[in-house]
């Protein structure tokens, strides 16, 4: 099959959307399928054989650069006008005009492809597409309603009216999805959210969970680093737990010799760089971001814990990574991530998201049990092995595929 696959920004390193993009379309071209991938800034770091259509955006929230104001020289059409324009009012464009560019690029192709798989831009643009008769495929990895309000509870003051306007986009996206054909999600909790906030049939829906490299992510070779606790975060946004997880960590430092390794970029100036300094932990707690996956396999395979203390994930790729590593896990029990873990505590620790005495005294057991730590990383490493294949991913999205073109 010929397959175009879309993703409206593909962050190469970090971010389920650069990631699922880099390895389902290499595992796609090894069942011998044709993939080119189109997508805007930043682009994803792709395998030989697939190949990249860049679509660039105006790149208005590029590092360090983030909502930059272009010079009128970069404006090239309307489309450019109308992200400009979102932007200066607040709202996100990204997901509508890139949906936009696609459309217009690819309906000038369409006899190219067999198949058009988006992941997850769902803008008005993949509505056009499907009205050209072109098969639609969709991926949504968990509905963005839920860090809509997440980041709506954190919000005070005039940054509420902002934050709303921000996922302005979001009802597009419910909209868009209501209408496309067959969509595919990550997780058994990620479709029944999608059926919840999008209001999407759920006999539209199925389920692929995602996968892991395990010669990537692998055992470590060097002992691991007493004391280390591994954390990775997306996004430094509060949906991803990482003042709850900051809080604990202050309370274990005054017990114990103990050091927190936070894989991601925090925001300058921004709530976790201010928890770090008013905690007194900057001296126990080091960030690190633009890994390659076997730096990242290397960082999480030296610490005694991994931690996940996300108030919610459509999936949790750090988990199933660290569960490759035979990294034992403390975990929110939100989401999807007691699907990924299991429930029987066999791989991982679960704790109630957000509680900070909780997350806390579930780490220093963890911390204090070598055999348990050891029995929960066989655990986690085999779990991984036999549930979360990149290949399987392959295969049952290109079983996807068939089913959109013989149903059009």
């Amino acid at each position: 099959m010929r397959v175009a696959l879309l993703s409206y920004r593909s962050k190469p390193h970090c971010g389920g959307q650069g990631v699922y993009v880099r390895h389902l379309s290499r595992e796609l071209v090894l069942l011998g399928h044709e993939v080119e991938v189109f997508s805007g800034q930043p682009y994803p770091e792709l395998d030989p054989g697939v190949r990249l259509t860049r679509l660039p955006s105006l790149d208005l929230y590029r590092e360090p650069d983030t909502f930059r104001t272009p010079r009128p020289s970069e404006i090239r059409d309307l489309v450019d006008v109308l992200e400009v324009a979102t932007m200066c009012t607040a709202g996100f464009p990204e997901p509508l005009t890139f949906s936009l560019r696609a459309a217009r690029v690819l309906r000038s192709r369409l006899g190219e492809f067999d198949v058009v798989h988006d992941n997850q831009t769902l803008g008005y643009g993949m509505l056009s597409l499907a009205r050209s008769g072109i098969p639609i495929v969709t991926t949504i990895h968990h509905p963005i309603t839920f860090d809509r309000r997440v980041d709506l509870a954190a919000a005070r003051g005039w940054s509420r009216l902002t934050t709303r306007r921000w996922y302005g986009f979001v009802a597009m996206q419910a909209r868009v999805a209501r209408r496309m054909p067959e969509i595919l999600t990550v997780s058994k909790s990620s479709a029944r959210d999608i059926v919840a906030d999008f209001g999407v049939d759920p006999d539209r829906i199925d389920v692929i969970p995602l996968g892991v490299e395990p010669g990537v992510f692998s055992l470590p070779e060097q002992p691991r680093v007493p004391g280390r606790i591994v954390a990775m975060a997306s996004a430094d946004t509060p949906m991803k737990g990482v003042a709850t997880l900051l809080e604990a960590f202050a309370k274990l430092r005054t017990e114990r010799d103990v050091e927190l390794l936070l894989v991601t970029r925090p925001k300058p100036g921004g709530r976790t760089e201010e928890l770090v300094e008013s905690l007194s932990i900057k001296d126990s707690v080091r960030f690190v971001s633009g890994l390659s996956d076997t730096q990242l396999a290397e960082v999480v395979g030296s610490a005694e814990v991994a931690c996940v203390p996300s108030l919610y994930e459509g999936f949790s790729l750090p988990t199933v990574e660290a569960m490759a590593c035979g990294t034992p896990l403390v975990v929110s029990r939100a989401g999807a991530i007691p699907e990924v873990v299991g429930d029987d505590g066999m791989c991982a620790e679960l704790v109630t998201p957000g509680d900070v005495e909780a997350l806390a005294d579930a780490l220093g057991t963890l911390l204090d049990d070598p055999d348990r730590r050891r029995r929960m990383g066989v655990a986690g490493r085999r779990r991984a092995l036999q549930r979360f294949s990149w290949h399987a991913v392959a295969e049952a999205t290109a079983a996807a595929y068939l089913r959109a073109i013989r149903a059009a």
